[in-house]
């Protein structure tokens, strides 16, 4: 079987080769942990799960990172509003996430980094689409 996506780049629908034969990289994009997530924070997730689960199934090696976005203005408000670190706001509500996230029946990410753990890559890349510019 053979998964067709549509290029957003050449604006066709094409057939999809990974970059090495057997592998696939995904890359989602996770909530920004602040709060309790709602079913549109899920949409996501359930997505993109599905495609992994499809693409392993046709014999891909998947690896599956879903971020999470642990600094925000409001992870800080929340943060000051409660008079604690703003990681306690966020780790709090990455624990109810993966807790819904199982509950759901997902498959659980090969890594979820933070991105507070990369802020220094980050900013440099920002440094750099804004040099090209």
């Amino acid at each position: 079987m053979s998964l067709k996506i549509y290029n957003t780049l050449t604006r066709k629908i094409e057939e999809f080769t990974p970059l090495i034969p057997g592998q696939v990289s995904m890359y989602i994009c996770g909530p920004t942990v602040y709060n309790f997530v709602h079913i549109g924070n899920f949409r996501g997730a359930i997505f993109f799960n599905l495609v992994r689960n499809f693409l392993e199934s046709q014999g891909f090696k998947v690896t599956y990172v879903y971020n999470y976005t642990d600094v925000d203005d409001k992870i800080i408000n929340a943060s000051i509003k409660e008079g604690v670190d703003s990681t306690v706001i966020s780790e709090r509500f990455i624990k109810e996430f993966e807790k819904d996230y199982k509950a759901v029946g997902l498959k659980p990410a090969t890594v979820n980094p933070k991105v507070t753990e990369h802020m220094n890559e980050i900013i440099t890349m920002i440094k750099e689409i804004v040099e090209h510019k």
